[in-house]
């Protein structure tokens, strides 16, 4: 699958590089784990459908009830249509040059925050509903014009936040400055009971699928995907026994196309089938 440069792909003059950016993201199809290499700080407005998206050591999944800001970086990105057939979100973009600019002028916490998650979930009330209104209406403004409107409303946007969410809100901020790559163990075992491929998550460790199996065997002393299997194995079986669900639930979450290879595999490792631990 091809990687997805945002928001490169939605400028249409290549040679400009702004520090604000606004693109009204529109889809008639489910699009499911598209690797997007975000280049920006980006808040994704959702109001029309579901999304998930996968980052190096976590997920989350939000409706059209909420929004996210999300940080630069490789994500995994599944976008669903709900009950009508469209799928629509506003993506706002920002640069690192206009949040220093922010936080210098907005905030008085100073401290270099660790270990924050790289999402941030946004409620979408009654002022993000208005506030998404009043993006739209600049839409046809001169280039000139719109970019003074944009650092406007990216401080109108920010200041509201600051204001709903206060230091929590703050401290994400100041995370997203923080130059940090996460360890190779941290991001592997994150997604041991996911059901994301190899590729995908060599993606998220941002290398390619050669150079992470050689990686995760000089780690882990075994092949990536043996040890992946045990370990989502164990769990199944472990979520068999313990939440009184049937195989037939459970296979695609632990990474296998079918009810019939999930069987197989399930048998192989413990010597009966899946269905036998329900008795």
């Amino acid at each position: 699958m091809a990687i997805e440069n945002i928001p490169e792909i939605f400028i249409k003059n290549k040679k400009e590089q702004p520090d604000l950016f606004v693109y009204n993201f529109k889809m008639t199809n489910d699009v499911v784990k598209s690797k997007v290499n975000l280049g920006m700080n980006m808040f994704s407005f959702l109001q029309v459908g579901k999304k998930q998206v996968h980052f190096a050591g976590t997920s989350v999944a939000v409706n059209k009830d909420q929004s996210l800001l999300l940080k630069k970086g490789n994500w995994l990105w599944t976008e669903l249509l709900d009950t009508e057939a469209i799928y629509y979100c506003k993506l706002f973009f920002f640069s690192e040059e206009k949040l220093k600019e922010f936080l210098e002028k907005h905030t008085k916490n100073k401290e270099i925050v660790k270990g924050k998650t790289p999402y941030f979930i946004i409620k979408n009330d009654a002022y993000i509903t208005s506030y998404l209104n009043s993006l739209a209406t600049i839409s046809e403004a001169s280039t000139g014009f719109m970019a003074n409107l944009l650092s406007v409303k990216f401080e109108e946007l920010m200041l509201y936040l600051l204001q709903q969410y206060g230091k929590k809100f703050e401290a994400y901020l100041h995370s997203l400055i923080l130059q940090e790559t996460s360890p190779f163990k941290k991001i592997v075992e994150s997604k041991v009971h996911s059901n994301l491929k190899l590729e995908e998550i060599a993606f998220l460790c941002n290398m390619s699928l050669s150079t992470f199996k050689r990686h995760f065997k000089k780690e882990y002393k075994t092949s990536p995907g043996k040890w992946l299997q045990n370990k989502r194995l164990q769990k199944a079986r472990e979520t068999l026994e313990q939440n009184n669900v049937k195989p037939s639930d459970i296979y695609l979450d632990f990474g296998y196309n079918n009810l019939s290879n999930f069987s197989i595999a399930f048998k192989n490792k413990f010597g009966f089938n899946p269905s036998e631990t329900l008795s």
